[in-house]
């Protein structure tokens, strides 16, 4: 169950309250007095105390100083953690039911604080049962909004993406011994069909007759069979002639095949199909939305195991496009299974590409946890216009080049290329082996590094954070203007 958000003309004067302000005389008309208003005006000044907690013994009453900074965009990310951080006190007191007071009259900064709220509460406890487990369990159930200036559409708009978010959460946090490939193909069938799209969910026998070499081959250890989903909303009336296509990795679990990983690099595996809940989450709130865009998602889903049959060093497999691949490392899965997606995108003669994948190491060591990795081609006008909705969602990117340089990397004695570079440049040989399988703009985004988190951070907390849905879903929404 998601946290809600809805807005009402009126505080209750029941239910516990939050305040947000940068002018601190706003609070005499809510009842403060004279000598709470001096005091809170004392220490945010002298002590630049940021947040004050009232009891009213039949509530609680807060209030939260809106940090402002020179970029809008960073306000609001601000704006969002600050809702986060206040979760601790509300569900620290059992409550419920909150209310959050625009005292400014700023629509975009209270959004973004209830959103940051509404996102943060989220918590996955499907497998926790013991009595004990559930005292831990977050009770705030609902957030009003008081503000003037906020729209109806925007309100329903920020609780259909925090839906999605959450689902593409749950997705990824589910263990592989729940979700297969087989299984993330029904969960993408259960929750986007209810919306209106479309489903054609291709089984391994298909998936054998489009010769789809790279997802066979990382598939060949597994006891589960491979899917490959393809996911339509098509609306009565869009506007854009062709397709924009999202291209998910789903990888439900990553031993690292023959070349297994390290117990500690294996640890959190099965979140290596976060590329995959993403665009199920996407696709899924722009048709919740009903946006007016042609969007299809292509979801390649297997498991890598070192089985009976695996692949191997050495061996050389036929792509779907007809390219043949020297594997030099099993672990380098992710990309032979977007490779053959990229190749079938092809038949859309698609406005934009964009895969999302947790691909490299090389991207998360680069860049840490604060942003993904870009890079494509043919591509200009849309990237800009993506690493704007990036900034202003804060899922950042980070543009890396991809020169013809890097093909040096890729080249192989016996076959037309091989599956990885060298030591160095690790995300971008990985960029520069996708774009061989492209001829549209594309664009290739590496979300190794914020998919999934050891430990909470602020309001994408732990476990799979969702990252994708919310740059996506805004960067489509702007396509409809």
């Amino acid at each position: 169950m998601y946290t809600r958000i809805e807005k009402v003309g009126q505080i209750s004067p029941k239910e516990s309250t939050i305040y947000l302000i940068n002018d601190i005389t706003k609070l005499k008309i809510y009842g403060f007095t004279n000598g709470e208003v001096n005091y809170i005006k004392t220490q945010n000044e002298k002590n630049k105390i940021k947040v004050f907690t009232f009891n009213r013994l039949n509530k609680w009453e807060f209030v939260q100083f809106i940090k402002k900074d020179d970029n809008d965009f960073l306000t609001l990310e601000s704006c969002r953690k600050a809702g986060d951080s206040m979760l601790s006190k509300i569900n620290g007191n059992r409550t419920k039911i909150i209310y959050i007071v625009d005292t400014q009259d700023n629509s975009n900064e209270a959004i973004s604080f209830a959103e940051g709220m509404a996102l943060g509460n989220y918590q996955f406890n499907k497998y926790k049962k013991s009595k004990d487990a559930k005292k831990s369990f977050n009770t705030l159930e609902k957030i009003f909004l008081v503000s003037k200036k906020t729209s109806d559409k925007s309100i329903e708009e920020i609780n259909i993406l925090t839906e999605a978010v959450y689902k593409t959460r749950d997705l990824v946090n589910e263990p592989v011994s729940y979700l297969n490939a087989l299984k993330l193909s029904e969960e993408a069938e259960k929750l986007c069909c209810k919306e209106g799209a479309r489903i054609e969910v291709m089984n391994k026998l298909k998936i054998e007759t489009l010769k789809m070499g790279g997802l066979l081959a990382v598939n060949k250890g597994s006891l589960d069979p491979p899917t490959f989903t393809v996911i339509e909303w098509k609306p009565s009336k869009f506007k854009n002639k062709n397709p924009y296509i999202f291209i998910g990795k789903g990888v439900v679990f990553d031993t690292g095949g023959m070349n297994i990983k390290s117990l500690s690099n294996m640890t959190d595996m099965k979140c290596d199909m976060a590329g995959a809940a993403a665009v199920i989450g996407t696709i899924y709130a722009i048709a919740k939305a009903k946006l007016p865009v042609y969007v299809i998602g292509l979801i390649p889903a297997t498991d890598n195991r070192p089985d009976g049959n695996a692949q191997v060093p050495g061996d050389v497999i036929n792509m779907y496009d007809g390219t043949t691949v020297e594997v030099l490392n099993t672990d380098a899965e992710g990309r032979l299974i977007l490779a053959d997606a990229l190749s079938f995108a092809k038949k859309y003669k698609p406005e934009l590409v964009i895969d999302l994948a947790t691909l490299t190491g090389a991207a998360h060591a680069a860049i840490g946890k604060y942003a993904m990795v870009g890079m494509g081609s043919k591509y200009k006008k849309y990237m800009d216009d993506l690493k704007n909705t990036g900034d202003k969602v804060s899922e950042r990117i980070v543009e890396f080049p991809l020169w013809d340089d890097y093909k040096e990397l890729l080249k192989s004695e016996i076959a037309d290329m091989k599956n990885m570079g060298g030591a160095y440049a690790g995300a971008i040989s990985a960029g520069k082996f996708l774009e061989h399988f492209t001829d549209y703009p594309w664009i290739h985004l590496d979300i190794a590094g914020p998919a999934f988190m050891d430990a909470r951070d602020s309001y994408r907390g732990q476990g799979g954070t969702g990252w994708g849905v919310r740059i996506l879903f805004d960067f489509i929404k702007n396509k409809c203007l």
